[in-house]
């Protein structure tokens, strides 16, 4: 990992079209401006992880898990005292 010292104001590039600035620096926090290519996708890490764990799980439900449940539903709805 790369570890660079920079202040307020002061920013530093990765390549040559992304450009990331102090904006401030706080007791707890770090304020970042990032200015990149519309092509290039920014994202927190946190979002990142959270799409990769939504994406796994719903590549694990199979078809027939899938008509299961719309069944269930589907009978649960006739048997509502509502209809």
């Amino acid at each position: 990992m790369l570890v660079i010292r920079r202040r307020a104001g002061e920013s530093f590039l990765i390549g040559e079209n992304i450009e990331i600035e102090i904006l401030d620096v706080g007791a707890s926090q770090v304020k970042i401006g990032i200015r990149a290519p519309r092509e290039v996708s920014v994202v927190r890490k946190e979002i990142h992880l959270t799409w990769r764990q939504n994406r796994a799980a719903s590549q694990e439900i199979t078809p027939a898990a899938i008509s299961s449940l719309l069944e269930k539903l589907q009978r649960s709805r006739s048997l509502s005292p509502d209809r």
